[in-house]
């Protein structure tokens, strides 16, 4: 039997909780430089693609010069939304909306490819650096895609860390820091405004973060996920 949520249902606009760590659990980011590395390859892939005329270049060859292009990597900007992140030292956790059907796959296969070959150049080692392919469930409810959000960027408090500090997109949402790929207006809306059931008790998303407390509710709307971990 296949491992749970590695079929998965690809369509238009569909929200989906991508999660996947290291091959027998080992360590994927070793240090500040790892982090940095995985999150320029996120900025580069949902950033709007640069120009070609703008990544021209001369390079001459045998006493003549050349204009050319240096290789372009893929690029997911319109086809990806990135709702929230979490990089955690073995595991990481994405919340995203795929905007064209199929693209996810060509999103992660390339941005775990890309991450492998560095790492494993880095560190000099070969094979395998995740467990299997990416995981990925489908959100179905506007709970689960709140909630999801709330664990992912609750996620660093297993080891201890300052989740204002953590390499995940919660300063994103507190306006700490801005990164345009990192999209937050779908789930901000739901606060604020009194015509949201969330609007009742809880007024900012960094409340429902930090003191809504409902972890009842959140075990059991990401159970399975619970369970894998």
């Amino acid at each position: 039997m296949p491992s749970r949520n590695i079929i998965k249902t690809n369509i238009k606009d569909g929200y989906y909780h991508i999660y996947n760590r290291g091959v027998e659990k080992r360590t994927i980011f070793e240090d500040d430089q790892d982090y940095n590395v995985f999150l320029k390859y996120l900025n580069e892939y949902l950033s709007p693609p640069v120009k070609p005329e703008d990544l021209m270049r001369s390079f001459t060859l045998k006493g003549t010069t050349f204009q050319g292009l240096p290789h372009l990597n893929k690029n997911y900007f319109g086809k990806i939304d990135l709702l929230a992140y979490c990089l955690m030292p073995n595991h990481f956790h994405f919340e995203i909306k795929q905007l064209v059907e199929g693209s996810m796959e060509g999103f992660m296969r390339s941005l775990a490819t890309r991450y492998s070959m560095y790492f494993n150049k880095k560190n000099g080692r070969v094979g395998t650096l995740f467990q299997g392919i990416y995981k990925a469930c489908m959100i179905e409810s506007d709970e689960y895609l709140l909630y999801l959000s709330r664990y992912i960027h609750l996620n660093p408090r297993e080891l201890g860390k300052n989740i204002f500090e953590a390499h995940s997109s919660y300063a994103d949402y507190l306006d700490i820091q801005k990164n345009s790929w990192v999209k937050t207006k779908e789930i901000l809306s739901y606060f604020g405004k009194e015509n949201h059931d969330f609007s009742k008790s809880v007024r900012t998303y960094q409340d429902f973060v930090e003191i809504d407390g409902n972890d009842t509710k959140t075990k059991i709307l990401l159970g399975e996920l619970l369970l894998e971990d």
